[in-house]
């Protein structure tokens, strides 16, 4: 089954209050879109990579990928306004709709190949992988007028990378798009279909403030004190 990964690195990353996106930040001397790459690569030596960037950073991509990888691996094109749009336009190139698809935020750069490898198989058994955690939160819902206590254990955390069949992410996208599409997963339930979730990782942070890549080299630093 061909593989490909769409990894969305589009956003500018304002929350970390820099002038470069948080995908080229440095994590033990090295951006985080390094790891993001590498993990995939690591799974998987078939898989084709999709690298959705800035418009105005995509030589920046290119610096990284010329010094790291096998440039034969991994194409690169601008993104667009929206996760939704950027997504579609890394769609627009895969060449298979008969293909396992996985779409990954460029700042979960600690995605384990275990991670990735429990997605293509159950995107293969069931059509789709939604990696989850359970909040370990009290959770509530509020709203102008009250607020209401709900069972933390019901709460799933969303991760990435979203592992979907071809058959479905691809046309999925042809939907048109709506505010609430802050995922995959959501896309493919407005297109009709369920989704399935499968156990993600405590480690599989999304890197968006300057404390998160504190947390990131902790972790990091430990799984290379394992290996």
């Amino acid at each position: 089954m061909k593989k490909y990964a769409i990894i969305a690195a589009g956003g500018t990353g304002s929350r970390m209050g820099g002038n470069v996106p948080k995908q080229f930040l440095l994590l033990k001397n090295k951006p985080l879109l390094y790891y993001s790459i590498r993990n995939f690569l690591d799974a998987y030596r078939d898989l084709e990579i999709i690298l959705v960037l800035p418009v105005a950073f995509i030589d920046l991509g290119e610096e990284i990928v010329d010094a790291y990888f096998d440039k034969e691996k991994i194409r690169l094109i601008a993104g667009g306004d929206s996760r939704f749009q950027s997504v579609k336009y890394g769609l627009g190139i895969i060449e298979e709709e008969d293909s396992v698809i996985f779409v990954h935020d460029a700042v979960r750069c600690l995605a384990s190949v275990d991670l990735i490898h429990r997605c293509y198989e159950k995107a293969l058994e069931s059509g789709s992988a939604v990696p989850v955690v359970v909040s370990k939160d009290s959770v509530r819902i509020a709203n102008p007028e009250n607020n209401e206590a709900v069972d933390r254990n019901k709460v799933m955390l969303i991760q990435t990378p979203q592992a979907f069949h071809g058959k479905i992410l691809v046309p999925a996208y042809n939907i048109d798009y709506k505010e609430k599409f802050t995922d995959e997963a959501t896309v493919v339930e407005a297109y009709g279909l369920k989704v399935t979730l499968i156990e993600g990782e405590e480690t599989n942070i999304k890197i968006t403030r300057p404390i998160d890549l504190l947390i990131a080299e902790a972790f990091l630093n430990n799984r290379l004190s394992n290996l």
